[in-house]
């Protein structure tokens, strides 16, 4: 968006902003989709849970990867007026519970619509028999995932030798295991992890079904490059990949599902915040504004985002700090932004592509609200 155009609602709005462009998004989803036609697009909400989002994401025909019951609230609310039927298939057809461990209490309430669901060892299993029995399964599998932004092996995933007993338990509990799953890490960059974990998830596959069991979906999670700065391969790259490795190690009617967030949320926002203090410390300015890492700024400490911060005024420029306005001391946004040094109070400086892990995960330390939230092309 043009510089004017930003302070103009920053004049009617105040700071912090963030603004979000729902064309952006329904681009970004496009773009997906014509990229990976075969794919069932499952939007991840925990990247950016915005209502407004989701309804523009529901609008354009998109699923839905949800890791919680209020996440799941979130997309219901716009089929809780449908017939009875037709959500049930809805729910059956376009959500998945993809978080591998879930409470018995969010099980049993989702029991009565039959989900996807994941899962990734024994006693998951036995839970999800005990209070979700009418759920399809899903078997997430660990995965190599070096290189990308925020690494997941770590946390989720069987390993790929315990795949085979554990298809062949969910079975014996009389539950239905109907695909296989991974997830390369957020952000990834290294493409080699897409396709050594399709070549795992297809030797478990296939052989699953030589062995009767009648598996018929692979969800290749998300993961897909945002284009943040020139060093990053573009996503077209990662499709044509994509692509061929599916038509290659899988039989034709097997379904393919995908769950991505940071890809159609990242690039779609943009947040204005407001200098409300400076300081020289150890011969380098700081820029104090008002917003942080315990707020919109909260995907630099957990996602690994690297920030960028531009001025509206032109000026010689220097390395300024950006720290936020907590009485943390952990509260630093950033200590190496290329600035104009001769801003002061009450300027503003602008940040983009921060629509992914940011107020998702703001919290309201130290009694600051965040920033306000702003929908255009809605």
């Amino acid at each position: 968006m043009e510089k004017y155009k930003l302070l103009k609602l920053v004049k009617k709005h105040g700071t912090p902003l963030f603004i979000i462009d729902h064309e952006i998004i329904r681009e970004n989803y496009r773009r997906f989709r014509k990229a990976l036609p075969k794919v069932q697009a499952y939007y991840a909400v925990k990247a950016n849970s915005e209502p407004e989002i989701i309804k523009t994401l529901f609008n354009e025909g998109s699923s839905f990867d949800v890791a919680s019951y209020n996440e799941f609230i979130e997309v219901y609310g716009l089929i809780d007026k449908w017939r009875e039927k037709k959500k049930e298939f809805f729910i059956w057809d376009k959500i998945i519970f993809s978080n591998t461990i879930k409470d018995r209490e969010t099980l049993r309430k989702i029991n009565k619509y039959g989900p996807l669901v994941t899962y990734d060892s024994f006693d998951e299993l036995k839970k999800i028999r005990e209070s979700c029995n009418k759920a399809g399964l899903i078997l997430r599998l660990k995965v190599p995932d070096t290189g990308s932004q925020v690494e997941m092996a770590s946390k989720f995933g069987a390993e790929p030798g315990d795949a085979s007993n554990l298809i062949k338990k969910s079975f014996d509990l009389g539950l239905k295991v109907e695909g296989l799953s991974f997830h390369v890490g957020s952000q990834c960059t290294n493409f080699e992890n897409y396709t050594s974990a399709l070549s795992i998830t297809s030797g478990i596959f296939n052989e699953a079904r030589k062995r009767g069991y009648e598996l018929d979906i692979i969800d290749i999670g998300g993961g897909f490059p945002v284009l943040y700065d020139s060093n990053v391969p573009r996503f077209e790259k990662l499709a044509d990949i994509l692509n061929k490795e599916l038509n290659r190690l899988f039989p034709e009617d097997t379904e393919i599902i995908a769950e991505p967030g940071r890809f159609f949320v990242a690039t779609t926002s943009t947040l204005v915040s407001e200098i409300i203090g400076k300081a020289k410390r150890e011969n380098k300015v700081f820029y104090h504004i008002n917003d942080g890492v315990y707020h919109t700024f909260s995907g630099v400490v957990y996602d690994h985002w690297i920030p960028n911060f531009h001025s509206f005024k032109r000026g010689k420029k220097e390395i300024c700090a950006v720290v936020g306005p907590t009485c943390d001391s952990f509260d630093k946004i950033s200590l190496a932004e290329h600035l104009p040094c001769k801003l002061g109070i009450g300027d503003f400086l602008y940040t983009e592509n921060i629509g992914a892990y940011s107020t998702a995960s703001s919290t309201k330390f130290n009694g600051f609200e965040g920033a306000k939230i702003l929908h255009i092309n809605n």
